[in-house]
């Protein structure tokens, strides 16, 4: 009974907590996003050093120490939105094989300003693997993650911070998430 009680005063407290400050940012044609107040976009050197692929990223935001990261990135896509049940299966087994372990936080179809999305909220580890003595530390990395197909592209919404900063991001992320506006 004490936890049940302990929980929804946790609760009614983080709901009324001040809400993370956004700046909407106009991306393209049909699609502003909302931004911390205190990211800042990185140019596209930091994009490629930081994301290394031949598909650069639309935009990246990060916080003042680099730690922290927002991406937007747009690709093409044969699945259209009425595949979100499939897809959700799909993205979630190739999220599972990127990492060495991950932790599902929530998982499922949402509706963000008339706009269905696919969402993911985890806490990826990966490890290193080498059989040798000098191995490194775990890196653990709180996520969410939302899909959106317009048409023939599939937009991707990541919001990267870690997993030891996960309490202080999570109302940010999830702000974040659903201050996206897609035409």
């Amino acid at each position: 009974m004490k936890i049940t009680s302990f929980l929804l005063l946790f609760l009614a407290l983080t709901a009324f907590g001040p809400k993370p400050k956004l700046t909407t940012v106009k991306l393209g044609s049909g699609l502003s996003v909302g931004v911390p107040a205190t990211f800042a976009p990185l140019p596209d050197d930091g994009i490629a050093v930081k994301y290394p692929s031949p598909r650069k990223p639309l935009a990246v935001y990060s916080n003042p120490s680099g730690r922290v990261d927002y991406s937007v990135a747009v690709r093409p896509t044969t699945f259209e939105s009425m595949d979100y049940a499939v897809l959700l299966k799909i993205y979630k087994s190739s999220i599972q094989r990127l990492y060495t372990k991950v932790d599902f936080l929530k998982e499922d179809i949402r509706t963000v300003n008339g706009r269905d999305f696919i969402y993911f909220e985890f806490v990826s580890t990966v490890s290193d693997s080498r059989r040798t003595g000098n191995q490194l530390a775990p890196i653990k990395r709180y996520q969410t993650v939302q899909y959106a197909i317009v048409k023939d592209q599939m937009y991707v919404f990541t919001f990267v911070a870690p997993a030891d900063e996960q309490a202080q991001w999570q109302p940010t992320a999830q702000a974040v998430m659903g201050a996206i506006a897609l035409k």
